[in-house]
C-alpha cells in the first residue's frame, strides 16, 4: 500500500478559474520553478500526475524504509530541493495530469482522485515534464518481461525491491551503469551489463568531467559496486534479438569484433539514451505565456533542471511584470551542457545508431503492432511521402502513447531512406495536440459541481 501522502501534497479543490502560472511537473526543474514563483508573490497553481514531488531522479518510495542506493550528491540535491518545499507557501496538487489548452487559453486539468477535470485560466505556463526515455527496437523487445532501465528503476526506487529472477541489463548511456549498481546494491545483481559504446577508449572525452567532478564521483560510486557484486561489464556489445524459450528470454548479442554471445534472462532493461519529454505540449505563445524547463526543454540532468527551472521561473515573473532581485544561473546550464555532450562522446555507440540493419519482421510501433517492414515498404512505394502521411497511412506514432517510443526511430529510418541530410524531429510525427495524453470521456463529462443541481 502507498505511503500516507506529505503535509506538501494536498489533493485538487476546485481551482480559482484566473492564475498567474501554472506550473506543470514537481522534479528539480518544477520545484525550483514553483520556489521562485511562490517567493514572487504570484498566484501559482502546482500540479504533478503523482502524489509526491520528485520527478524520476528523486522519486520517493512507496515505503518509508525503501531506500535505494544512491551517491551523496544525488542525495543532497533531493534534501536542499526538499527544504524549499517545506518553505514555500505553495502546496503540490498531486495526481493531476496536464491535458490541454484550448483556443481560448483555458488549461485542462485531470484530477485523478475525482476523475473530473478542472478548467484554469493561467496568464504562463511553465511544463516541467522532464525527459523521456529512449529505446531502440530490437526483435522482441515487446515481449513481456522487456522493461525500459528508467521504468525497472522507478520500480526499485518505489519499492527499494528488484524484480525476482534473472535480469540483464543492456543499451547504452549512463543510467544503465547506475541501475546495475543500485540492482546489485538491492540484492539481485544483473547477469551482466551490455554497453554498445565503450567510454573506457575515449579518456580523452572525460577531461571535460574533471570541471563537474561530482559526476566523476558518482561514476565511481556504481563502479565500486558493481566490482564488488562482480558484474561483468561487456562493452562495444549490443543486443541482436530477444525471444521467448522455454520460459525464459534468450538475448542474442554481438560484440563489434563478430563475437556472438547470449544470455537467459527473466527480465531485460533496455536504454538507449534520453530526450526532451516535449511530446504534444504547445509551443511558446503570447496568451498563455509558455516556457519549457528542465529537462523537458533541454536534457541536461537534475543539476541543470534546477538552475533551469529557477531562470524559466525568473523569465515568467519578467514577462508578468513582476520584480525579482535573483539571477538566472546560465553558468550552471552551461556547464551541465559541456558535460553532457562528454557524456555522449564517452559512450558512443561503437556500432553507429542501430537501426540500419534491422530485420523487416522488427515491431517498431508497438501501440500499433507496426514494423520496421511495413515502414520500409511504405517508404519504397511513396519515396516524397511527408513524415505527416507516415503516420496517418502507416499508424505509426499513431497509438496510446503518441510516438513517445516510436517517432524518434521512425524519423530517424525515414531521413535515413529519403537520403535527407538532416535529422527529421520526432514533432514531425507526434505533433503538438490535446489530449496530450489519453484521458476518460468519464472525467471529461463529470460534472464539476460539488453539489450537482438535479434541474437540467
Amino acid at each position: 500500500m502507498p505511503g500516507p501522502v506529505p503535509a506538501w501534497s494536498t489533493p485538487m479543490s476546485e481551482p480559482a478559474t484566473d492564475i498567474d502560472v501554472l506550473v506543470v511537473g514537481a522534479g528539480p526543474a518544477g520545484i525550483a520553478a514553483a520556489a521562485e514563483l511562490d517567493a514572487s508573490g504570484l498566484s501559482v497553481l502546482w500540479i504533478d500526475q503523482r502524489d509526491r514531488a520528485g520527478g524520476a531522479i528523486h522519486r520517493q518510495p512507496a515505503e518509508p524504509e525503501a531506500k535505494p542506493a544512491m551517491p551523496p550528491s544525488v542525495r543532497a540535491q533531493w534534501t536542499r530541493l526538499d527544504r524549499r518545499i517545506a518553505a514555500m507557501t505553495t502546496r503540490l496538487h498531486g495526481e493531476t495530469s496536464f491535458v490541454g489548452l484550448d483556443g481560448d487559453g483555458l488549461a485542462i486539468l485531470e484530477d485523478r482522485r475525482s476523475a473530473t477535470t478542472r478548467l484554469v485560466r493561467p496568464r504562463a505556463v511553465i511544463f516541467a515534464v522532464g525527459a523521456v526515455e529512449r529505446v531502440l527496437p530490437r526483435p522482441g523487445w515487446q515481449l513481456p518481461g522487456v522493461w525500459t532501465a528508467g521504468g525497472m528503476q522507478v520500480l526499485l526506487k518505489e519499492t527499494g525491491k528488484p524484480p525476482a529472477g534473472r535480469i540483464l541489463v543492456a543499451g547504452n548511456g549512463p543510467l544503465n551503469i547506475a541501475l546495475a549498481a543500485q540492482l546489485a546494491a538491492a540484492g539481485n545483481p544483473p547477469v551482466a551489463l551490455l554497453e554498445a559504446g565503450d567510454p573506457t577508449a575515449h579518456p580523452l572525452h572525460g577531461l571535460a568531467l574533471l570541471a563537474r567532478p561530482r559526476l566523476l564521483v558518482e561514476a565511481m560510486h556504481y563502479l565500486t559496486r558493481l566490482v564488488r557484486a562482480r558484474v561483468a561489464w561487456r562493452r562495444r556489445t549490443r543486443v541482436l534479438s530477444i525471444e521467448r524459450i522455454d520460459g525464459a528470454l534468450r538475448v542474442e548479442c554481438a560484440a563489434d569484433n563478430g563475437r556472438r554471445m547470449s544470455f537467459d534472462a527473466d527480465h531485460v532493461a533496455l536504454h538507449d539514451g534520453i530526450r526532451s519529454n516535449g511530446f504534444g505540449l504547445p509551443a511558446g505563445g503570447v496568451e498563455p505565456f509558455i516556457v519549457h524547463a528542465g529537462d523537458c526543454r533541454e536534457a541536461l540532468g537534475a543539476v541543470a533542471a534546477e538552475a533551469d527551472g529557477s531562470g524559466s521561473a525568473l523569465e515568467v515573473i519578467k514577462q508578468l511584470g513582476g520584480g525579482s532581485q535573483a539571477k538566472a544561473n546560465h553558468s550552471a546550464v552551461a556547464g551541465e551542457r559541456k558535460a553532457q555532450a562528454a557524456l555522449a562522446q564517452l559512450f558512443r555507440p561503437a556500432d553507429g545508431s542501430g537501426l540500419d540493419h534491422l530485420p523487416d519482421e522488427t515491431v517498431l510501433c508497438r501501440c500499433e503492432g507496426r514494423t520496421v517492414g511495413e515502414l520500409r515498404a511504405l517508404l519504397d512505394a511513396n519515396p516524397a511521402i511527408s513524415p505527416r502521411e507516415v503516420k496517418l497511412n502507416g499508424r505509426f506514432a499513431m497509438g496510446a502513447c503518441q510516438g513517445r517510443f516510436c517517432a524518434d526511430n521512425t524519423a530517424a529510418i525515414i531521413a535515413r531512406a529519403q537520403g535527407l541530410p538532416d535529422a527529421i524531429p520526432a514533432d514531425a510525427l507526434a505533433g503538438h495536440r490535446w489530449p496530450v495524453r489519453p484521458v476518460s470521456i468519464a472525467s471529461l463529462l463529470a460534472d464539476h459541481d460539488p453539489n450537482p443541481s438535479t434541474s437540467d
